[in-house]
């Protein structure tokens, strides 16, 4: 992966892309200097640049380059050294793309103009005149240039915000008239659009009395139409198909896709309407993956060489077709050949047909979401509730006392009301189909179980972030002394990494005022330890209710209190992006463990939504837990550029090593990766199970001491600095 254990190639443009987001990247640095620090204060990503000796540091023109830059600076010297291996494309200038460098690599070519790009957390790129050479090891790529010279250093945000507004009315025609524009966001209708960072984010959609849609917002011109019978439920399951096909939509009697070229296809197959709509969208956008590597990017990947002998298909000659004869090939290609190398697909969307809920469309046409409608209605009742967590509680079911916790004690206050223990009661619960995504997100009445309580709000505060300046801030509450032990344990972890500034706020037993205060503050996460009931979170001097603030500085929380799924969500009206809370009482102990785990994975990088899931994996309290908000969110840059980790089991004398790996906010669905395990020379699709290798005892340790990674042996969650492979 890029950086340590494998590397990432997470996007690709075509010469002539447009789509720059002018937002802010800054470049710390003076006029000279030995380092050249590029951040993004919106995404809070960083990477840095340094030389030997100082460089002399100028503004320039972010459009002297190929592709789209949201920055540039010129730097005088004769070589930069990256904090970590990146991939490495360089081209020549005439845009060709003659070498890729990765881990190990040693390219030199004679003098010349080149551009190179630099996958790094945020998007760089150089331009230079000179000869050039590209050196790597296990930890650190280095560029190197015949003599001191100028070098143009540009840069890009992966922040993707809408370019405009449309309104619509509650009629399902009107509906279909603004997914037909979702599409104008796709920066190429080539294949190439299935890379992430190709992808604009739709426009938002609001609900008013009329349509309107601002002038010259147009659907993208392909040869592709969808027909749909006119009701929200078939409009709001095609709209990310329709967003990835730029297609528009049309009232129809029967859901079909119909191209200027003659081509149909039946959108309502035997599997009904979703499940024919799932699987087009998932067949177009991995072919198209295999047909792109006929492009600007030629990579040898994986996917491509196990399918091809039995797909039939003429990437080449396909490669430059327009998006419906593409969809003509691509499916008339079975299902079922292709299903098992599709990559793991981020997320399952539940979407409630609610008139409310045409606004949510964009943000789930923008992360690709499998989009099903509710079947079944929430139930009132904490026994439902009980009854359908015990699907998902994973290890003993109750708690084995240690040594070290000789007291054990649940973080609910002493008593709770009647008014309280009613309110229980009456909450409403709902429990999703499994789907075979990584995360599933409810957009409905009800608190679903197994799934995040996704909110059109949440989406909204995610659009608005704005740039905050200063390091990372993470903020630890602890207002119970008794449960020191977290707040012991996860000090250590966070702001760990020497890579990223944290700043790190604690406070301990802070009264009503002080904590409206610390809510107040501009923080990236905040996590609480204490009691919160019906009256809200308790200080020594009584109760904050969320309800009684108008807006906070917090992007993301740990509510690590009993019952806080009431305060969770009022955080996330009132500012806040994601957040992780109870559903009811939680033993000590294993507050403990889930706390200390989430940091470490937030710290690292992993989303919210992953960071729970594989928390709760060896945790008899983890069903207790939920995600409410944008479980996609991440506290920090992900050390790796994309989030992984590894399962490993012994068979005789060697080791089979499972590689998985995660969307991230800016290496979505589309990137590569190509792990670094000895003879793979491969790229692969990223999410979801990679590949697995097997692995000599000496291989498999050097891959684990790349970089420190959680790894699941024997179903229990560890970190590969504590893996000793003797003990397998």
């Amino acid at each position: 992966m890029e950086g340590l254990g494998g590397r990432t190639t997470p996007a690709g443009e075509r010469a002539g892309s447009t789509g720059s987001n002018h937002l802010q990247i800054e470049f710390d640095s003076s006029t000279e200097r030995t380092e050249l620090e590029v951040s993004d204060p919106i995404e809070r990503s960083q990477f840095v640049l340094s030389s030997p000796d100082p460089m002399r540091i100028r503004e320039a023109d972010p459009d002297a380059f190929r592709f789209p830059a949201d920055g540039a600076v010129s730097v005088r010297t004769d070589r930069l050294d990256l904090e970590t291996v990146v991939s490495v494309c360089i081209r020549d200038g005439g845009g060709n793309m003659i070498a890729q460098a990765e881990h190990f690599a040693d390219e030199t070519f004679p003098r010349g103009t080149y551009s190179v790009e630099l996958f790094a957390p945020i998007k760089l790129y150089l331009r230079v005149d000179s000869s050039l050479r590209v050196v790597s090891d296990a930890t650190q790529t280095r560029v190197e240039f015949g003599e001191e010279t100028d070098v143009l250093v540009g840069a890009r945000s992966h922040h993707k915000r809408p370019a405009a507004t449309i309104r619509t009315t509650d009629r399902p025609r009107d509906a279909m008239r603004a997914v037909s524009l979702l599409g104008s966001a796709l920066k190429t209708t080539s294949v190439e659009r299935s890379y992430p960072t190709l992808r604009g984010h739709p426009p938002v959609i609001e609900r008013g009395d009329r349509f309107e849609a601002p002038d010259g917002l147009e659907p993208p011109e392909t040869d592709v139409t969808i027909e749909l019978p006119e009701t929200r439920r078939h409009v709001y399951v095609a709209a990310p198909l329709a967003y990835y096909l730029g297609a528009t939509v049309v009232p129809g009697d029967s859901p079909r896709i119909v191209t200027e070229g003659g081509f149909s296809h039946d959108l309502d197959g035997p599997d009904g309407f979703e499940a024919s709509v799932e699987r087009v969208l998932k067949q177009t956008f991995f072919l198209d993956c295999l047909t792109r590597t006929e492009g600007y990017y030629e990579v040898d990947l994986h996917e491509r060489r196990t399918l091809e002998p039995r797909l039939g298909l003429d990437f080449a000659d396909l490669y430059d077709r327009s998006i419906g004869e593409q969809l003509e090939a691509y499916l008339g290609v079975p299902y079922e050949i292709v299903e098992s190398e599709i990559p793991d697909w981020k997320l399952t969307a539940h979407v409630a047909p609610s008139t409310s809920n045409v606004e949510v469309l964009p943000f789930v046409a923008n992360d690709l979401a499998v989009v099903t409608t509710p079947q079944s209605k929430p139930t009132a009742g904490s026994a439902v509730q009980a009854n359908a967590v015990a699907e998902f509680v994973r290890g003993p079911p109750e708690p084995t006392a240690t040594p070290s916790r000789v007291e054990e004690f649940t973080r609910s206050t002493s008593t709770r009301s009647r008014d309280a223990r009613t309110a229980d009661a009456e909450r409403t619960y709902v429990q999703p189909p499994e789907t075979d995504s990584l995360e599933q997100a409810w957009l409905g009445t009800g608190i679903p179980i197994g799934a995040s309580k996704a909110s059109l709000q949440a989406y909204r505060n995610r659009l608005t972030r704005e740039p905050i300046e200063g390091d990372i801030g993470i903020t630890v509450v602890c207002n119970d002394p008794r449960m020191a032990e977290e707040r012991d344990a996860v000090e250590a972890v966070y702001g760990s990494r020497e890579e990223l500034p944290f700043d790190i706020r604690t406070h301990y037993e802070l009264t009503v005022a002080e904590l409206r205060s610390v809510l107040a503050e501009e923080t990236e996460f905040l996590h609480y330890i204490g009691h919160i009931d019906e009256d809200g979170f308790q200080c020594p001097d009584g109760a904050l209710d969320v309800t009684s603030i108008e807006t906070i500085g917090v992007d993301s929380f740990l509510l690590n209190a009993c019952q806080s799924y009431e305060q969770g969500m009022e955080l996330i009206e009132r500012g806040a992006i994601a957040g992780i809370v109870t559903l009811s009482d939680v033993v000590n102990s294993g507050a403990v463990d889930i706390g200390r785990s989430l940091a470490r994975l937030l710290n690292y990088g992993f989303p919210i939504r992953i960071s729970l899931d594989l928390a709760c994996r060896d945790s008899y309290i983890g069903s207790d837990y939920i995600v409410v908000g944008d479980g996609s969110f991440s506290v920090a840059q992900v050390q790796a550029m994309l989030p992984n980790m590894v399962k490993i089991t012994k068979d005789t004398d060697q080791y089979l090593l499972e590689y998985v790996t995660y969307p991230a906010a800016e290496f979505g669905l589309g990137s590569l990766v190509s792990p670094y395990v000895p003879g793979n020379d491969r790229h692969y699709l990223s999410s979801g199970t990679i590949d697995t290798f097997r692995l000599s005892r000496g291989e498999a340790a050097d891959f684990l001491s790349l970089e420190n990674i959680p790894v699941l042996i024997n179903q229990q969650l560890r970190w590969s600095d504590t893996v000793d492979l003797e003990d397998l």
